[in-house]
């Protein structure tokens, strides 16, 4: 562990230039929706901050959202291990095992008691004891209240550990629940995606480092990622506005990158930053990929319904109805501009100034 060092320190131990340091600052204040002039105060605050030791525990899942952070671009993995965190815990990255790698964990717990940050990925079982996962000899549910009431706050990384995740779907034969339904005195940020977004998962390390806990929506989420909806940030949104959808993946409004709602696109009721910082070193998402949104960042995703079928709405098809509030609209200012040209031909008659104030009460 060097965690007793400050990120200034670490980053010259590594040769990081000033440069390299003050780009990697930039790209974290894009990832937060911040202004360029703010990676000269994220920088300066990074580089007085002490090396938070983190401690990541992994229980049911699938091994996603490790995967999801070793792709990270900005700010990368090797970004944060070597100069941003002192990552002394993790399942899939740490080189040590067994009682050894226990070890460090009690020792984190120990020696930085109330300052390092935990990390929980995957949902916990409850159910007959917990004994479906189980960690040297501990249940998920044992290591977790044990290591979080040593933790400065907590990072529910992926829909299973923030909402319970597929492992909760029905019939749920493991009784899994989400970290938040077992802490309840400790600060907790869901971070939720089946898998989350590489550099969102940085992006709010980086956030918590320098700013201190991030403002949350109602479900735990940081605005400044899950603030809207990838409908409202959708490419293929002017689509919808027009009415124009996909009938089917290989019709011609698939081809020509029609909106995908018909075909079960869940982004008008997903928040996420999938629209803008996309995957695969911003590459692509799921929708440009020509797949609908799953909604995966939200609670119980997985039993809302096919995946494949529209959102309920108060019509059967919404593109008619776009349509016909925009005819409605053409129509009321047809019958508007009739109004006001009828009051000025008899205003012009009787020599008399017509007024927005005559033309409001016509209406």
């Amino acid at each position: 562990m060097q965690a007793d060092i400050t990120i200034g320190e670490a980053l010259r131990e590594q040769g990081i230039s000033r440069r390299s340091f003050l780009k990697f600052c930039a790209t974290s204040a894009t990832l937060m929706a911040l202004p360029p002039t703010m990676a000269p105060v994220i920088a300066a605050t990074l580089e007085k901050k002490r090396r938070p030791s983190v401690v990541w525990l992994s229980f049911q899942e699938c091994t996603g959202c490790a995967e999801s952070i070793t792709r990270s671009d900005s700010s990368t993995l090797e970004d944060l291990i070597f100069n941003v965190i002192s990552l002394d815990y993790q399942h899939t990255l740490q080189a040590c095992a067994g009682h050894f790698a226990e070890h460090i964990r009690e020792q984190v717990i120990e020696q930085q008691d109330g300052k390092f940050i935990l990390i929980v990925d995957g949902s916990i079982p409850v159910k007959d004891g917990g004994v479906y996962s189980t960690i040297a000899g501990m249940t998920n549910e044992q290591i977790l209240k044990e290591t979080a009431q040593h933790a400065a706050a907590i990072v529910a990384v992926g829909t299973c550990a923030a909402y319970g995740g597929i492992p909760k779907a029905d019939p749920n034969p493991t009784g899994a629940v989400a970290v938040a339904d077992l802490i309840h005195d400790k600060p907790i940020v869901n971070v939720p995606g089946c898998p989350p977004i590489p550099n969102v998962i940085t992006g709010v390390l980086v956030q918590y480092l320098t700013f201190g806990l991030p403002e949350l929506d109602p479900l735990g989420r940081p605005k400044a990622f899950y603030g809207q909806s990838i409908h409202d940030r959708c490419y293929r949104r002017p689509f919808y506005n027009k009415g124009l959808f996909a009938d089917s993946f290989d019709d011609e409004g698939a081809k020509q990158g029609w909106c995908l709602y018909k075909l079960g696109c869940k982004g008008p009721t997903t928040y996420n930053a999938c629209a803008t910082e996309k995957w695969n070193f911003g590459t692509s998402f799921p929708i440009q990929s020509g797949h609908p949104c799953l909604g995966c960042s939200e609670p119980d995703f997985w039993d809302a319904g096919s995946f494949y079928s529209a959102l309920s709405t108060p019509t059967d098809n919404i593109g008619e109805t776009i349509i016909y509030a925009a005819g409605a609209g053409v129509l009321a200012g047809a019958v508007l501009g009739g109004v006001h040209h009828a009051r000025k031909k008899s205003a012009q008659r009787h020599h008399q100034p017509v007024g927005i104030d005559d033309l409001e009460k016509e209406s």
